[in-house]
């Protein structure tokens, strides 16, 4: 443990790392020392307030579109800021981790925009909470190259215009064990916040730019309420004018698509506008209502499209929210990944080219892929509708009317639960926790580009049909000893397919972790709390 001199009750846990004096700058840390004191007993209270949450869900109690905030829903003349610098055309954006390979491809892919990912792509291994940060401040330099172990070279391609960087923190509920203030440890959200504020914030202005970032897994107008003062004490603390951060919300929790307008009000100096972030949606559903039994169980995982009526109401919702006030929306991921094989290729671009045509055909404004190979994709199908506008926030929307019923509308999804959703999330989820305890947050698996909703939906699927006594199409029921049995197959046709390089990797651990999340009595709201106690 390392005491930072300059600042009082804070201390560093972390192993070195090289160049981090670059980023754990005096500055850096006094304002994570100021956030911290000034924030993190009401972040513990709102993420009590979830727990309250959970306990009513459980108990009967459903959500709905709140009616003390109603004030806010029926005034008409509010709207967030102006779309800032970089932000004003979003058509096509990618998303990735921040390490340094990916960071150049993401620079070099055309997107408008990077989401520079320390949530769900990213690990919080401490070299990459440490080393992100640097790749993003030698990336607005125009110094980062990168040469592979094979010895392939990977520079920025001189003179391009690249994307504007938007960058995700981790979510509230997530710590950053390496850093302690006054012996607590501290928030990973204004961690990841604080460094690239204090650090590369100005780089941006300079660049004609802004410090903005992505806010993941708020389930609460009081959550963004939090961010807003975050934002507020920071800019005052670096003497930059309140409004210059903006903030696109990703709306990827079940509660939070019931406060969308409030989420707006609350940010809305710094609001960048809603993303529909669907996969995290998906788990934040079984999280929701999984004691439910039948009222909210979701068939396989992969059957669930985004034309289910309740998915459909989500997306509708946010787009005519968003451009109601004059917010982007953004569109979910293509987690799409090239194929070697022409004939998989053709049916997965076949199905990303439909589902761009359907977001921008609805008014979305831009939306996301995980791989420069789907970035013209999906700028040809975005420049098809916008032509040379830069978004669609003059479409209101108007026709769009959606009820908390409709929202709320999960057995109407059709699709079976069977035998073979069951072994794919097992095996999915498993490949992907083995990848993730090693630091690497964005896995290539089944020519899908998956992060750490994958592994949550997978693991609570898992959880929901178990403790419901689901029935599989082939007869026989969810129990434990059923999927210990295929844990064991699915690990086996694992190995197999691996080779040699099995014995290499974190197998063990992951198939425990698995386990213990899947089987356990109370289901565990997070999978990436426990695993990262894992992580030295």
């Amino acid at each position: 443990m390392s005491t930072v001199e300059s600042v009082q009750g804070l201390d560093i846990t972390g192993a070195p790392v090289e160049r981090a004096d670059e980023v754990l700058t005096p500055r850096a840390l006094e304002l994570i020392a100021l956030l911290h004191r000034e924030l993190n007993p009401r972040r513990l209270e709102l993420l009590a307030a979830r727990q309250e949450r959970v306990r009513a869900l459980a108990a009967g109690d459903t959500f709905r579109f709140l009616p003390e905030t109603a004030h806010i829903r029926d005034d008409d003349a509010w709207q967030v800021a102006e779309p800032a610098p970089g932000l004003i055309d979003r058509r096509v954006e990618i998303t990735g981790p921040t390490d340094r390979k990916m960071t150049i491809n993401a620079l070099n892919s055309g997107a408008k925009v990077w989401l520079a990912d320390h949530e769900d792509a990213n690990t919080p291994l401490w070299e990459n909470v440490i080393g992100g940060q640097l790749n993003l401040m030698d990336a607005i330099d125009r110094k980062i190259d990168f040469s592979s172990p094979e010895g392939k070279r990977y520079e920025l391609r001189p003179d391009a215009e690249l994307p504007t960087i938007v960058v995700r923190p981790r979510g509230w509920h997530l710590p950053e064990k390496h850093i302690l203030v006054d012996g607590e440890r501290t928030s990973g959200s204004l961690v990841d916040f604080a460094l690239y504020l204090a650090n590369s914030g100005q780089k941006q202005l300079d660049k004609g730019l802004g410090p903005y970032f992505y806010l993941p897994k708020m389930e609460s107008h009081l959550e963004a309420r939090l961010w807003n003062a975050a934002f507020t004490l920071a800019q005052d603390f670096v003497g930059i004018p309140r409004g210059t951060i903006r903030a696109t919300v990703l709306i990827e929790t079940y509660p939070a698509a019931f406060e969308m307008e409030e989420i707006l009000y609350e940010l809305r100096e710094h609001s960048a506008g809603l993303n529909a972030g669907r996969w995290d949606y998906m788990f934040s559903v079984i999280k929701s209502f999984r004691t439910r039994g039948e009222e909210f169980l979701l068939p396989d995982r992969n059957s669930v499209t985004m034309t289910v009526p309740f998915m459909r109401a989500y997306t509708e919702l946010l787009v005519r929210t968003c451009h109601r006030r004059g917010a982007h929306a953004i569109g979910g991921m293509a987690a799409v990944i090239p194929s070697k094989d022409p004939e998989v290729n053709e049916q997965a671009f076949a199905k990303v080219r439909a589902d761009k045509e359907r977001e921008a055909g609805d008014g979305f404004d831009g939306s996301w892929v995980a791989h420069p190979g789907m970035v013209e994709l999906c700028r040809e199908v975005f420049t098809g509708v916008l032509g040379d506008r830069p978004h669609q926030l003059a479409r209101t929307r108007e026709d769009v009317h959606v009820t908390a019923e409709q929202l709320l509308d999960v057995r109407s999804t059709p699709g079976e639960e069977t035998e073979a959703g069951l072994r794919n999330d097992i095996s999915v989820g498993i490949q992907y926790l083995e990848s993730w305890l090693r630091g690497a947050g964005a896995v290539a698996i089944n020519n899908l580009m998956e992060d750490a909703a994958t592994a949550e939906i997978a693991r609570s699927q898992v959880w929901q049909w178990l403790h419901n006594g689901v029935r599989l199409s082939g007869g026989e029921t969810v129990t434990h000893e059923l999927v210990e049995r295929l844990v064991d197959e699915e690990m086996q046709a694992i190995a197999d397919a691996r080779g040699d390089s099995f014995g290499t990797g974190r197998w063990d651990d992951a198939r425990a972790l698995f386990l213990e999340m899947a089987l356990a009595d109370d289901y565990p709201d997070f999978l990436t709390l426990p695993a990262y106690e894992r992580m030295p």
